[in-house]
């Protein structure tokens, strides 16, 4: 199957069709044209991300370096926000630089679109983080969704409206009759017109939704007042309460009655509804919206002579926003249109006085989400509301552990029910399957367990739960630090909250959290480590062995960072508290790192002090952490002063522990060590094969610095044997790796480094150097290790980020393009012939196709050789 071309970014691809907004996709393409910063705003559940996620996938080919997505609505904390950017553009925090600093350093030659998501209760934190980029980086643009401006210095707000609704109901008649040739109503109504709809438009959006200032807040409203209050700003116009309806609801259990002829009056008449012909009524928006959606959700449903009214109607009492619209159309499984309407107008009803006033588009969201909830069991009802703690993405485990108890014992089902209904989203991480709430479904959940009385008890269950699994998990992290570090990747930002509470609540726990996190600070988030023991360590709370490991935490993330500064007094206060407690191990690696502390702030005698006090303590310990770290801290010593039989022996045997232990992370660093004295001693052909597997082990465990260090170190190696323009590509590709990490060169490195620049130059030419240089920087970090490993370069991703189709649907379409039927292409993938056909419908959608040959041709225009 041909290959879809792949371009640089993380978009995700879109789970469903997207329908609408062409004025608002043009107008912030016209905007973009000359502004750099656009925001989005409007209420929640008004379509924002998604309408942001269709533009940069739109716009990606106008950006050779990409278009990113920021997703800030999992973050809490206003201090992460740069690091929430540097970890969406693949950056690290892994050593000296400052998040904010490398996204800044990154970013000033870079073309590319920054779409931030969710910005409005981190609103002075984006803002600044946005003005220095868009200061620093003329060729970076930025799309944010807000439900509020971010207030930045030129930026220019699109207020994003509800969909397009359907006019008000005229009655259905063939085209250019008067109202009284209504035939085909769904149900007879009695009662006064709506008093806000007047006559049919062709563009009944109302003005306000188009013009004028953006909501300030559209927040949900409180759990004691039932509604919410503006917190600024004034409600939009929305359409007024339909008239009461005293038909029955058409028969039938969920499913639209069947068509049995063409939508027309008599032979070539067409109808109309409300003035607009039904033709058009199927391409309305907030129509279109709903069909789809219920389509996917029942399987069958269709719009119908018989079931049109409803669907209009429904359409205008949900005033047109999208959240609400899916969460009423997936309810068709069980209920036919006509129920839905009369279930939600009973409600609005209530809330209006039973009179024709609007509500707010806020409360018309929270009215359905509340009718909605109120269609669930009980035990359905406590899951929804308990799920809201967690901050992030959670597994049917973390369910388990955390909310699976009282009303809701078991998870498995409840959870199912939830997907079904659209309450839960789910998602795919790396093969597990991972479930979210939408933004405005949290604050909801939040509202009603604050109603239950449950927040206290919630809150103690997630924290013991979160430091309960990091604890025990962390004993065996080394072991199985690929795991380990996936299973952090994931959960982090449910940690983050335990971690913060802690900070101010008892600073004892908290320092033994933090401490259970140390090889994700040392991979993955070093500067955020470090600030967060600093929180802890100033409380001055903890006992003696608890505050022990924070110093000893601390001053490894400061060696790490190479600040001497840092780790030479924090790890003396290590040694004393760990001796005080008793904790023999953390007391022999703290002064095994507190030796390396000493060499690096240039005190020598200090040094070897210091490593001997450690070489008495590892036998008592009988610890190969203690072990491996005496060894690493002789190595680097050895390393710093050119001292080549040491750190053969003392890496050679650290190599061995780490196999033995099953310690990735010390094996990494125990090749290098030993690799580095080889290569230094002239030995090529023993270096090699402690490099590659070094490699192997950094991409294994995603360690940025040591990537780049091993592509340096082959690089040198490659100019040693005399291949000049492989080195030059792979030192060109280290220098990339090294800035994404915020690195600084490794003294031992750096003369090895000018000596294989030369030699590779002396065969190149300057020009040629630099040229085989640009075009390794130029690398993907996979491309480049696979280029220092001899092997293949990765093959694109069968679905670009980009892609409107997810990837099942990619599989579908390439099938489709190469000519098979929906039953072959059911065999092919080993699912139903009715399955294929919805995607096969889906893919249509989402592309705007209505035959089998344009996915080909698309397929074709998009492939890769």
């Amino acid at each position: 199957m041909a290959r879809l071309a792949r371009r640089p970014g993380n978009l995700p691809a879109e789970p469903t069709s997207f329908i609408g907004r062409r004025r608002e996709l043009a107008d912030v393409r016209r905007k973009l044209a000359d502004a750099r910063l656009v925001t989005l705003v409007g209420p929640g559940g008004v379509g924002k991300t998604r309408l942001a996620i269709r533009l940069a996938s739109d716009l990606g080919r106008g950006f050779p370096d990409g278009t990113w997505l920021v997703e800030l609505a999992e973050l809490r904390d206003a201090g992460l926000v740069a690091n929430a950017v540097m970890a969406a553009l693949d950056l690290r925090d892994q050593a000296v630089t400052e998040p904010a600093a490398l996204v800044l350093s990154y970013l000033r030659d870079k073309r590319l679109l920054l779409v931030v998501d969710n910005c409005e209760h981190l609103l002075a934190a984006t803002a600044r983080i946005v003005t220095n980029v868009l200061r620093a980086a003329p060729g970076v643009r930025v799309i944010a969704t807000s439900r509020e401006p971010l207030s930045a210095p030129g930026e220019h707000v699109v207020p994003v409206p509800p969909l397009d609704l359907p006019p008000a109901s005229a009655g259905l008649r063939p085209a250019g009759t008067s109202p009284s040739a209504s035939i085909g109503q769904s149900a007879r109504r009695t009662g006064p017109p709506s008093a806000s709809t007047g006559p049919p438009s062709a563009n009944p959006r109302p003005p306000s939704a188009s013009t004028g200032p953006p909501l300030a807040g559209t927040g949900l409203p409180s759990a004691s007042a039932g509604l919410s209050s503006e917190r600024a700003g004034r409600p939009s116009a929305a359409i007024g309460q339909p008239p009461e309806r005293t038909g029955p609801p058409s028969a039938g259990t969920g499913q639209p009655p069947e068509r049995t002829g063409p939508l027309s009056a008599g032979a070539g008449v067409p109808l109309e509804w409300g003035g607009v012909p039904l033709v058009e009524l199927r391409r309305n928006e907030a129509v279109r919206l709903f069909v789809e959606r219920a389509a996917a959700g029942s399987g069958t449903f269709e719009l119908t002579v018989a079931n049109q009214a409803a669907v209009a109607d429904l359409c205008r009492r949900l005033d047109g926003l999208p959240l609400a619209i899916e969460l009423a159309a997936v309810r068709t499984r069980v209920l036919t249109v006509e129920q839905i309407l009369d279930r939600l107008t009973d409600r609005f009803g209530l809330l209006t006085g039973g009179g024709q006033a609007a509500l707010p588009r806020h409360q018309t969201l929270r009215t359905t989400i509340d009718w909605s909830h109120d269609l669930l069991t009980a035990a359905e009802q406590a899951l929804l509301r308990r799920l809201c703690v967690f901050a992030g993405r959670f597994t049917l485990d973390d369910i388990e552990a955390v909310c699976a108890y009282g009303e809701a014992p078991e998870a498995l089902n409840l959870l199912s029910s939830l997907v079904d209904k659209s309450l839960v989203l789910k998602e795919e991480v790396r093969g597990l399957a991972c479930y979210r709430l939408h933004e405005t479904m949290r604050e909801y959940g939040r509202l009603r367990l604050r109603a239950a009385g449950e927040e206290e008890e919630l809150d103690r269950r997630y924290t013991r739960y979160y430091l309960g699994k990091c604890r025990r998990s962390s004993v065996e992290a080394r072991r199985r630090l690929v795991e380990w570090l996936a299973w952090m990747d994931l959960e982090i930002d449910n940690i983050r909250p335990v971690l913060h509470a802690l900070t101010r609540q008892d600073t004892g726990r908290g320092l033994t959290l933090a401490f259970s996190l140390g090889y994700y600070w040392m991979t993955r988030a070093l500067s955020e480590g470090a600030g967060r023991l600093d929180e802890l360590l100033e409380q001055g709370g903890g006992r003696p062995h608890e505050r022990a490991q924070g110093h000893f935490m601390r001053g490894f993330l400061a060696v790490l960072q190479s600040d001497a500064a840092t780790a030479v007094p924090v790890l003396a206060e290590a040694v004393r508290l760990a001796g005080e407690a008793g904790t023999r191990s953390v007391l022999a690696q703290s002064l095994s790192l507190a030796s390396i502390a000493a060499s690096m702030a240039g005190d020598r005698a200090a040094a070897e002090r210091l490593d001997g006090e450690a070489y008495t303590l590892v036998p008592e310990s009988g610890d190969d952490q203690a072990r491996l770290m005496l060894l690493q801290s002789r190595a680097l010593v050895g390393l710093f002063h050119g001292d080549l039989d040491v750190v053969r022996s003392v890496a050679s045997e650290g190599v061995r522990i780490s196999r033995e232990t099953g310690d990735l992370y010390s094996l990494g660093m125990m090749l290098v060590n030993l690799g580095s004295a080889r290569l230094i001693a002239g030995d090529l052909d023993g270096a090699l094969p402690l490099f590659v597997e070094g490699l192997r082990v950094a991409y294994e465990i995603d360690d940025r610095v040591a990537q780049y260090v091993l592509l340096d170190a082959l690089g040198c190696h490659a100019a040693g044997s005399g291949r000049a323009p492989l080195a030059a590509r792979l030192l060109g590709a280290a220098e990339t790796v090294r800035a994404g990490a915020g690195a600084s060169v490794l003294p031992f490195l750096a003369p090895l480094l000018t000596r294989a620049e030369e030699s590779a130059t002396a065969v190149l030419g300057a020009a040629g150097y630099a040229a085989g240089f640009a075009a390794g920087g130029r690398l993907s970090r996979e491309a480049a290790i696979a280029l220092a490993l001899g092997e293949p370069a990765p093959p694109p991703a069968d679905v670009p980020e980009t892609s409107p189709l997810g990837r099942r649907e990619a599989e579908v379409a390439g099938l489709v393009a190469d000519g098979l039927s929906n039953r072959q292409i059911g065999a092919r993938l080993f699912i139903s012939e009715h399955t294929v056909d919805s995607h096969v419908r889906g893919i249509m959608n989402k592309l705007g196709f209505n035959s089998r040959a344009q996915i080909a041709a698309w397929i074709a225009a998009n492939a890769k050789p």
